[in-house]
């Protein structure tokens, strides 16, 4: 029988940020079509303390914990011309696991999730490949750079660069490119290099979201939060991500005065592992309030009267967006987290672009009930009938096809 090499850049369990949410459903799916063997990475104690729900799925498996710093990822990928984020995830043991197993194993095909792991597909590699880019990354460091500037800005410029490059030599040694959404499918495929774009097969892979779990009816409502006045706004996330970070302060020093002029009660929730010190010092004061990680993010969500999501940077599609849609919670977004979403402005969540419209949805929805549990139910409705993982990984067996095998003709 075929079996399958899944390579992830953070171990799939506990699928509790947005990267982890997506490997855990691909993971599982490719589980109940063949053998799979997982090479992987664990950022923290929290990751490593799943290696048992790794063992339970995984026909085998490599765990690597990423203890390399930073700095001395920056060192080597200056001295081999590689994209930091790749020589972050550089691991001799991982690579001697890959080798080990394709020598010893029936593997017809290699699952890569996130664009560095890519590095672990050897060059001798007959089998097939797909390659879940998930968003483009070299985009996303051109827009820090821009932002940025000076020596940041240079770095992320290099990143970038860097990155485009080997987003292109993956892409033409997969036989499909995955994108979490057609926005993100079409911009890759414009950063592709014109000589033999058109070969390239890239194809849109959704998100989905398990609206069973995330209804608000089944879930109790996080006591602190719902202890204090109305109205609470949240936002859930990683909180060490950069266009995360750069949400909540925006939305703690620039929108969330704005709305308390009408409202002066009103809270700023940041609820997600790792934040940052910025944000740390900002808990407590001024409405808002940053709890960092939690057990279950949905208690949360049920206590939060509105979501808030003013990314300035987005690409794929936003987890906490559909999240906060399936827990029927009114959702005030920037067009940047609406990208890939769908849905309908006005009617599944409000769209608004500078400060001073974010706080004015804020405050419209906040001052008319009515208006808020209709675009509420509707974000619900939209997500049950639409987002599902079910109907999100319903080709994912076409793509992959591990249990069919190749028909052979004769020259």
């Amino acid at each position: 029988m075929s079996e399958i090499l899944f390579l992830a850049h953070r171990i799939p369990f506990p699928p509790d940020r947005g990267d982890k949410i997506r490997s855990y459903h691909i993971l599982r799916h490719l589980a109940r079509e063949a053998p799979v063997h997982v090479a992987t990475f664990a950022d923290d104690v929290m990751d490593g303390a799943a290696e048992d729900d790794l063992r339970h799925l995984a026909a085998s498996y490599c765990l690597v914990s990423r203890t390399k710093p930073l700095p001395i990822a920056g060192i080597e990928a200056i001295a081999t011309r590689r994209p930091i984020s790749f020589t972050a995830f550089r691991s001799r043991r991982m690579r001697r696991y890959v080798e080990d197993l394709l020598a010893r194993r029936p593997t017809s095909l290699i699952y890569v999730f996130s664009g560095q792991m890519g590095q672990y597909v050897p060059t001798h590699y007959s089998g097939r490949v797909v390659a879940d880019f998930v968003d483009v990354d070299s985009a996303k460091f051109e827009a820090y750079a821009l932002r940025d500037g000076g020596p940041k800005g240079w770095a992320e410029k290099r990143e970038a660069t860097l990155l485009r490059v080997e987003e292109a030599r993956l892409a033409r040694r997969a036989e499909t490119s995955l994108l979490i959404s057609e926005e993100e499918a079409a911009l890759f495929r414009s950063r592709l290099p014109q000589e033999g774009r058109e070969q390239v097969q890239v194809r849109k892979l959704a998100n989905g979201i398990d609206s069973t779990a995330f209804d608000r009816r089944c879930v109790a409502q996080e006591p602190q939060m719902q202890s204090m006045a109305f109205p609470r706004l949240v936002f859930t996330g990683q909180m060490d991500y950069a266009p995360n970070v750069d949400a909540c302060l925006r939305a703690a020093e620039r929108i969330l005065p704005l709305v308390r002029r009408e409202f002066p009660q009103a809270t700023f929730h940041v609820v997600g592992r790792s934040p940052v010190d910025r944000l740390r010092a900002l808990s407590g004061r001024n409405g808002v309030h940053v709890w960092g990680r939690v057990p279950d993010v949905r208690p949360w969500l049920a206590a939060a009267d509105l979501a808030l999501v003013p990314l300035e940077i987005g690409r794929g599609v936003q987890n906490k967006v559909l999240e906060a849609m399936a827990m029927a919670l009114p959702v005030v977004l920037t067009p940047e987290a609406a990208t890939g979403i769908g849905g309908v402005d006005g009617r599944d969540f409000m769209l608004a672009a500078t400060d001073e419209q974010l706080a004015e949805a804020c405050t419209a929805l906040l001052r008319n009930p009515v208006q808020a549990s209709a675009i509420a139910e509707a974000a619900r409705a939209y997500v049950v009938a639409h987002a599902s993982w079910e109907a999100a990984l319903g080709t994912l067996s076409e793509l992959t096809q591990v249990a069919r095998p190749k028909v052979r003709h004769a020259a």
